[in-house]
């Protein structure tokens, strides 16, 4: 590619220039830029903005990447950054990365220039782009779907960040893929919730860490964990963070169950999409001790596979020890059916093994 002026989408993608300097140096010492980019200088000053507008971005183009400015076509001001880096001509790949300045979020800006630069370096020859993000990167990773890039997997600790290596979400476009945004296996929940007026149930947070480590480390839930081992609090923090990228991803949804009442934290139910080509989905779920006998869990996972299934799921299953009679009746109170027993599916202590009762649910079974 070459330094060209690019206007497309409501955005102009222009070279850095030294007038560029002060919004450069004032979006870049962000602390939510800081967070997701960690690779650059802190703190970020003029003069930090100084040299990549005369060394780094030259240096990016000489290497065969590209370093744009996204400027307000109207104003022509900086409103954030887009590029190409770690080109690899042999098999027509680059990574493409944004960042957008505080003052021009929740606009579209990113979507918007990410798309045109994309389809600019599609033009030049290039047949795979690479977007990589930090798995607690939301926003970014929306961005990506936004712009019709998929999915691929995680590369472990792939980033190096200024308290250590982190994990890094793949999303990729083709050359060849179709146009506009990609769609996702499951979306968001309508106004963000789903309820009955007796339960709600959200997204999980990193706000529902203590709640949620309380609950797994319950006795009686840890012996129908797989494995029955209880968790440490850091995987349980780790959970609650990724929560949103592994929604945006379509592994799973991860919801905390809220009575509606007080809004606190009741329990947990898990929705893993395990079949995206059957359209099957697991549905999994615990309730903490002052919540129990109320009714609170048949609730939820009614309202859970309603929603599984407005959304394209064709099939939920569940799988419960023998003895869990609790779970059992949560689920025949919502229709699910019992399918029969895998002999020895489920791992216990000291090289033990469970039986699992299966039961599943088509969308004609719910009951109400």
């Amino acid at each position: 590619m070459t330094p060209e002026t690019i206007e497309a989408y409501g955005v102009r993608l222009r070279p850095n220039r030294l007038t560029d300097l002060p919004d450069t140096a004032a979006a870049c010492a962000d602390p939510l830029t800081q967070r997701f980019l960690p690779g650059l200088p802190d703190p970020y000053t003029e003069e930090s903005a100084r040299w990549w507008i005369t060394e780094g971005a030259p240096a990016a183009w000489a290497g065969g990447g590209a370093a744009y400015v996204i400027a307000d076509p109207a104003t022509d001001r900086l409103i954030g950054a887009a590029g190409l880096s770690h080109p690899v001509a042999e098999r027509g790949q680059a990574e493409i990365g944004y960042w957008v300045a505080p003052w021009a979020r929740g606009r579209g800006v990113a979507t918007a220039a990410v798309r045109a630069l994309a389809e600019a370096a599609f033009a030049t020859g290039t047949v795979r782009l690479e977007l990589l993000t930090q798995e607690e990167n939301g926003p970014s990773q929306r961005v990506a779907l936004a712009a019709g890039f998929r999915h691929e997997g995680v590369r472990r600790s792939a980033g190096q960040g200024r308290h250590g290596r982190h994990d890094l979400a793949v999303w990729v476009r083709l050359a060849d893929d179709p146009p506009g945004p990609t769609a996702r296996l499951l979306p968001d929940l309508p106004e963000g919730r789903l309820t009955d007026g007796v339960v709600t149930l959200r997204r999980v947070g990193p706000e529902d860490a203590e709640a949620l480590y309380r609950l797994h480390s319950l006795p009686e839930v840890v012996a129908n964990r797989v494995p029955p081992v209880a968790p440490d609090r850091a995987s349980i923090e780790r959970r609650c963070r990724l929560a949103e990228s592994r929604w945006l991803a379509g592994l799973s949804a991860d919801f905390a169950i809220l009575d509606a009442a007080t809004g606190a934290v009741a329990g947990g139910c898990a929705l893993m999409y395990d079949e995206p080509a059957t359209g099957q989905g697991m549905l999994g779920y615990s309730l903490l001790p002052e919540a129990r006998g109320r009714g609170l869990t048949t609730r939820a996972v009614r309202l859970v596979a309603g929603w599984a299934f407005d959304v394209g799921l064709a099939r939920l299953w569940a799988g419960t020890r023998a003895e869990n009679v609790a779970s059992q009746r949560v689920l025949d109170k919502v229709g699910f059916r019992r399918e029969g027993l895998l002999r020895g599916r489920l791992p216990g202590p000291d090289g033990t093994r469970y039986d699992s009762l299966v039961f599943g649910l088509l969308p004609d079974d719910r009951t109400t």
